[in-house]
């Protein structure tokens, strides 16, 4: 308990630090990339550093995380690496002194090492959110043990398995994704790199980068071709990114190496050949385009990702804004049939959220940052249980089934990996700028200094469980300049105050409220969103509905009848078990409700100021972000009036 008030402590104390280190997105990259953006953008991100998280949910899950991911020893990180290069471990090989770590990182699992690559993302974001300094100490003591690995493995390679995994792999022959973890190694390095500038971190990423290009250029194309049907993950957008930093072409050989043609190009010709393909293997070939088009202007590029955007939005996504079952994609005219205890692959909405932040770059379009917003508080959001701070892996929405958690030891799953990420850069989307003002895309309490301007802006709001939002300029001088208020499709007749002052507004949903003046010290901006009752149905089945409020999905509470230990946490003694869990759902659960289509508000009736809302039958409904340790239903069976 002491050690995590340290942490915090920590974390609350610097929040004014200053960094030099930048991101990927367009706009984040100022003085580190020697191969700028040259395709154009309607709007551009700020640094994370340059954002901070004030008290809400959003800050109290980054605190869960923080405390987490430093409570994992470095060496216990490295043992695998260690091992497998024959660098001390500790005595008799760390057999007495190391703990190891289990689940997906055993020193069996041949996805081992993928953990360390999604922490030095995360430390790197945290320290870049956060401003403290123990973030930088644990990704700078990770990145020198891994350096003096790859030392000793001799030829730039590093991982913690043997480079036969990827001999397999080039050869055709079994193995699960070694390029998929080399990934999370090439993207954690870069972030180390950009956000917290440690060019120890740059030196062993290009190495990495020599070692991969000297080891795929010999190779013929009936090899590449069956060597990338395996999982590699985002290992061509690494190396776009590296391409970026470095301005080695080398480096852009190798992302075009990793072109898929079998995923592509169906898209390049407008197809949604998606049919039952592996979902988070799909997306993140997709954002390998986007970095394309950002580097290269390439036309096709761009098409090809806004379109896989368009149809993964209209015919591939649940209400909550997460996607796929079983992590694949199905049939959208079987959507209804898909409403299982395995949909919604974290990783696939950490990926889309990624993709959407591009193209939101590129078009500062309204409906993507909708998206954002929902996926953000129904998927994400929730994710993490707020009693341990562990994570899930899928987001069930079978009716009935409840969400399972990973364990603190024996479960290190892609989407812990991710997880660590996520909940580290809530503030990474709330803000974007141009030449023309500011954008407040999303509600959340926090602070953005925009220092072209001079001018922060605090954003004080209780949202969502109220409806108004209170924007405080603080500025050296007055500035002139534009602040685009989103205005969120699902909202209407928004009303604008200027330090107390209506102001017309005459734009619609789904578009942005321009608010132009000379803004002075203490100006003050209060936007109202008026939140409704919507009701979501599936699109192959009028029957099957999920009731939305504002932005957020209702979850009818149906308690913990039938839940059998360890749930609701997952069983580390079981293979894989989230994937063939057992919910045990007890028969007669009231998963029906009476709903007029023309009125859904009519069916519930919110009890108090809080998000708690009551159907007719006597269930209560609260946000899917706040429905944890017990079943639920997001899909009814709707029986209409």
């Amino acid at each position: 308990m002491k050690y995590k008030k340290l942490i915090v402590i920590a974390i609350c104390s610097i929040a004014t630090s200053n960094f030099s280190a930048q991101s990927i997105y367009p706009g984040q990259h100022t003085g580190k990339m020697k191969k700028e953006t040259v395709a154009p953008m309607q709007v551009q991100s700020f640094d994370l550093k340059d954002v901070r998280l004030l008290p809400s949910r959003f800050r109290d899950n980054m605190m869960r995380d923080s405390v987490w991911m430093t409570s994992i020893a470095t060496n216990r990180l490295l043992h695998s690496f260690r091992t497998n290069a024959g660098v001390f471990a500790g005595r008799e090989g760390g057999y007495m002194t190391v703990k190891k770590l289990g689940g997906w990182e055993s020193l069996d699992c041949e996805l081992r090492g993928h953990t360390a690559g999604h922490l030095l993302s995360a430390y790197a974001l945290m320290y870049a959110a956060t401003g403290s300094e123990i973030f930088k100490q644990k990704g700078d003591s990770l990145v020198s043990g891994l350096a003096e690995v790859q030392t000793a493995l001799g030829n730039g390679y590093l991982s913690a398995y043997p480079e036969e995994l990827i001999n397999r792999n080039i050869r055709g022959t079994g193995v699960w994704a070694p390029w998929y973890t080399l990934h999370k190694l090439f993207s954690g390095l870069i972030d180390q790199y950009l956000y917290t500038d440690n060019k120890q971190a740059l030196d062993v990423v290009t190495r990495m980068g020599d070692w991969a290009y000297n080891k795929l250029k010999p190779l013929d194309e009936t090899t590449r071709k069956r060597m990338i049907r395996n999982e590699f993950g985002g290992v061509n957008e690494s190396f776009y990114n590296l391409y970026a930093i470095t301005g080695d072409e080398r480096y852009r050989w190798l992302a075009d190496f990793f072109y898929h043609n079998d995923v592509i190009d169906p898209l390049k010709e407008q197809r949604d050949d998606l049919g039952t393909k592996h979902t988070n293997t799909f997306i993140p070939k997709v954002l390998a385009e986007a970095r394309n088009y950002e580097l290269t202007k390439s036309a096709e590029s761009r098409t090809l990702t806004d379109f896989f955007w368009h149809t993964m939005i209209n015919h591939h996504t649940f209400a909550p804004g997460c996607s796929s079952d079983k992590e694949h994609f199905f049939d959208p005219k079987q959507f209804s049939k898909h409403l299982t205890g395995y949909t919604g692959e974290t990783c696939c909405t950490y990926n889309m959220l990624k993709l959407s932040r591009h193209l939101f770059c590129w078009t500062g379009d309204a409906s993507i940052a909708d998206y954002y917003e929902r996926a953000l508080y129904n998927h994400i959001l929730g994710q993490q249980d707020p009693k341990t701070g562990m994570v899930t892996y899928f987001l069930p929405l079978l009716s009935g089934s409840h969400k399972v958690y990973s364990t603190q030891e024996n479960s290190f799953w892609c989407c812990v990996g991710s997880g660590f990420e996520n909940h580290a850069k809530y503030g990474e989307a709330i803000y974007y700028h141009n030449d023309k003002g500011i954008y407040v895309n999303l509600f959340i309490p926090s602070e953005v200094n925009w220092e072209e301007k001079e001018m922060v802006i605090r954003q004080e709001t209780a949202f969502p469980a109220e409806e108004t939002t209170v924007l405080t300029i603080h500025a050296k001088k007055p500035v002139e300049t534009t602040v685009y208020l989103r205005y969120p499709s699902w909202s209407k007749k928004v009303t604008v105050k200027v330090n107390g002052k209506r102001i017309s507004v005459k734009q619609k949903p789904g578009s942005y409220i321009a608010v132009t003046r000379q803004w002075k010290d203490g100006d003050k901006i209060e936007a109202n969103y008026p939140m409704e009752i919507q009701l979501e149905t599936t699109p192959d089945n009028p029957q099957k509905g999920a009731l939305i409020y504002g932005p957020l999905v209702l979850a009818g509470e149906l308690g913990t009848e039938g839940m059998q230990s360890p749930a609701p946490f997952s069983n580390p003694e079981l293979y894989n078990d989230y994937y063939t869990y057992n919910y045990h759902i007890p028969a007669g659960l009231n998963t029906t409700l009476q709903v007029d289509l023309k009125h859904p508000e009519r069916c519930l009736q919110r009890t108090g100021k809080s998000l708690e809302f009551r159907n007719q039958q006597g269930t209560l409904l609260k946000p899917l972000y706040d429905l944890h340790r017990q079943r639920y239903v997001v899909y009814w069976d709707l029986k209409t009036e």
